[in-house]
């Protein structure tokens, strides 16, 4: 069987052509727009540049919100792609079927948080009177497009080279102590998660936003570490149970989901506004007000399931 036959991966790779051809159109118009732009002029041709403006601000906004969905039925799409390879479990055992599956992985969540940077931007234009940062948000548009095209490149490299035949590791074997960062036990990671969390809410109080930034980049990194080797397993409930992709199956009532979306929500708003103002030198800390809140609900959800099974059962894992 070819795994370009299931449905969730058929719709997603249709979906993302038309959403690649729908930027390469809008990127035909930007350039006009970043060559011809001129808005002291009062002629037809400047009016006719301010519509397609307007036009191609909808499309991308369309295409970026789509990208959002997108990358929820990519995680759904290695899911379903779990019982056709060879012992994979869930989509841990996908997603390192090749060596495209986790840059693949860690490339859409860096390309998300940079289009989520690319809206705040294009806000902040369409509210000017003058379209004040047009030409840097269609520079970034540029950027973002390129991006985008070797982000569809991997995607199709990436599924092209599963095999159905080659055995994979299971998240069992994949997330062992041994692969902690910098030699760390379990504790260390949890210890250093609560104290860079109680940094960030201290930076967020003061409104450092370039501290904000750097913590909460560290604190995705930690955070991933924590989940998957501590927090995970009193989800599972299971001390040998280490993964990041199986609290979003149905079996753990779809948890997976308020977690990650909370941590990444979180740190968008924790890192944004120090990416707008190196961008357009305009300062959005109104945004770490909700970088606080978002990632004290991930904290809370995460310590919900260590206490709940402590009382119930009286022990740790």
């Amino acid at each position: 069987m070819s795994i370009f036959l299931l449905d969730s991966l058929v719709v997603f790779l249709f979906v993302e052509v038309v959403l690649l051809l729908l930027m390469s159109v809008s990127m035909f118009v930007v350039l006009k727009i970043l060559r011809y732009w001129d808005f002291e002029a009062s002629t037809t041709f400047q009016y006719g540049l301010e519509k397609r403006n307007y036009l191609v601000n909808t499309i991308i906004i369309f295409t970026i919100s789509v990208k959002i969905i997108l990358f929820i039925l990519f995680i759904k799409s290695l899911d379903d792609l779990s019982p056709l390879v060879p012992g994979a479990m869930c989509a841990t055992g996908v997603i390192g079927v090749n060596i495209y599956g986790n840059i693949l992985l860690v490339y859409k969540i860096f390309i998300l948080f940079l289009l989520g940077a690319w809206m705040i931007v294009n806000k902040l234009d369409l509210m000017s009177k003058k379209f004040t940062y047009l030409r840097k948000k269609y520079y970034l548009f540029v950027v973002i497009f390129i991006l985008l095209s070797i982000e569809f490149i991997l995607e199709i490299l990436y599924f092209s080279n599963i095999s159905l035949e080659t055995p994979v590791f299971c998240c069992s074997v994949i997330f062992v102590v041994e692969n902690l960062p910098f030699g760390l036990e379990v504790i260390d990671i949890v210890k250093i998660f609560y104290l860079i969390f109680i940094s960030i809410i201290l930076s967020n109080y003061f409104k450092k936003s370039s501290m904000s930034f750097m913590l909460n980049v560290l604190f995705l990194f930690i955070a991933y570490y924590c989940v998957t080797y501590y927090f995970g397993t009193y989800i599972y409930e299971q001390p040998n149970h280490k993964c990041p992709f199986c609290m979003l199956q149905k079996d753990y009532h779809y948890i997976g989901y308020l977690i990650w979306s909370t941590l990444f929500i979180g740190v968008y708003c924790g890192i944004s506004p120090y990416i707008v103002y190196s961008l357009i030198d305009v300062d959005k800390k109104s945004l770490l007000k909700y970088n606080t809140i978002f990632l004290t609900l991930f904290v809370l959800a995460c310590s919900y399931f260590v206490c709940s099974f402590y009382i119930r059962n009286g022990v740790f894992l």
